[in-house]
């Protein structure tokens, strides 16, 4: 089971995983704003032509 050294270790490497996470983050927030323009709407786009082609398969292999 969990020893309480593991649980330290666990809230540990969480706390700290979490803090780099932001700080990473934040630090390239000016690269984001260049290099992904727009990637939201891409991102929609794709997974709605994802949809659109799995609703057309299950349609026709229906009949």
């Amino acid at each position: 089971m969990f020893t309480t050294g593991k649980i330290i270790f666990a809230i540990c490497f969480i706390i700290a995983f979490i803090t780099l996470m932001v700080f990473s983050y934040k630090k390239d927030t000016s690269r984001h704003k260049i290099h992904y323009k727009n990637a939201a709407k891409k991102v929609a786009l794709y997974g709605l032509l994802v949809i659109i082609i799995f609703v057309l398969i299950r349609y026709v292999t229906s009949n």
